[in-house]
């Protein structure tokens, strides 16, 4: 499926169709470069699922943890800053993807050989000041 993203007041919509689309699945890899609109459209997912509390990139902290009064708790990981799968291991990486709660992913590149083969795959690509979400159940 693809999702057309032209402008931020399409993120509300799309973030929805995100969702709807994605309904039976738990764990999401975000692909794309820097700048591409990861962390904005995984926060627009977030408002989507009533979370409320959520404001940038887990970067320097690599996950935040969110509770939805729908769909429970929620990790946003960001490996941009980890060097080796056995960084993401020391965290509990393990525990946490393979529960049942829903996983947000940015750079998961660095981590691949970690992730469960029901991985939801989102590639982002930027055209012009467009973005492409093709995401691949």
């Amino acid at each position: 499926m693809k999702i057309r993203i032209n402008n931020l007041t399409d993120l509300h919509l799309a973030a929805k169709q995100f969702l709807e689309f994605t309904k039976n699945h738990h764990i999401f890899a975000f692909y794309g470069k820097m700048g591409a609109g990861k962390t904005t459209f995984i926060n627009a997912i977030l408002k989507q699922m009533k979370i409320e509390d959520h404001s940038s990139s887990p970067t320097f902290s690599i996950i935040n943890q969110y509770l939805s009064p729908t769909y429970g708790t929620v990790y946003h990981f960001d490996f941009y800053r980890i060097e080796n799968e056995i960084e993401a291991l020391d965290i509990g990486i393990e525990e946490i993807i393979y529960g049942n709660e829903y996983c947000f992913i940015e750079w998961p590149s660095k981590i691949e050989n970690l992730l469960p083969e029901n991985t939801v795959n989102i590639n982002i690509n930027v055209e012009d000041e467009r973005r492409i979400l093709d995401i691949e159940l």
